[in-house]
């Protein structure tokens, strides 16, 4: 029977981007602006994601609380919301479209552990959320899953495979529950 051998961990093949001082500034920034509950600016925080090379939209709104792992493995598109205590762990590239809500203690996560090798090999994998996707508060978006146009991820649900678009998915695995129907202005 086999059995995990942390002390033969080996990521160094990962590559995080930016050189060490850079990613010990951007530690400091993340910590002190964005993932703090007493720093409110969402344009501070857009133009300061920008300076580590995230490429960002116009509209955007960042909340207080926010974690990003690293600025420069993030797309944003227009006019996207990001809510209080959400965590961006981006490994990898998370690119998210425009009109996108990504809601109060979401998890989008790039990166996890293979538990069939001993060794707990890292897994890395990019998350898309094209145009429109909401991901519901207190849900999880899983490595290299794509949530397609107008998808929905209900409160407290996991992704962990593709999301078609304009449906709405529940649960952990999610699994679809219903078309996303928008309702005509009157």
């Amino acid at each position: 029977m086999q059995q995990t051998r942390l002390d033969q961990y080996d990521n160094s093949w990962y590559n995080p981007g930016s050189s060490g001082w850079v990613r010990l500034l951007w530690y400091f920034t993340n910590v002190l602006v964005f993932n703090h509950g007493l720093f409110p600016f969402s344009r501070l925080k857009v133009a300061l994601l920008r300076l580590f090379g995230s490429k960002i939209g116009i509209g955007v709104v960042i909340k207080p609380s926010v974690n990003i792992k690293y600025p420069w493995n993030l797309r944003i598109g227009n006019y996207t919301w990001v809510g209080e205590e959400v965590w961006i762990d981006n490994l990898a590239l998370i690119d998210i479209g425009s009109h996108c809500c990504i809601s109060q203690g979401a998890m989008l996560l790039c990166g996890n552990h293979n538990y069939k090798k001993e060794t707990f090999d890292l897994i890395v994998k990019p998350i898309v959320l094209e145009n429109g996707a909401w991901v519901g508060a207190k849900s999880v978006v899983s490595p290299g899953v794509t949530m397609g146009e107008h998808s929905v991820l209900t409160t407290g649900s996991v992704a962990t495979k593709p999301l078609e678009s304009n449906w709405i998915f529940q649960g952990n695995p999610a699994e679809k529950l219903r078309p996303r129907i928008f309702e005509n202005k009157p």
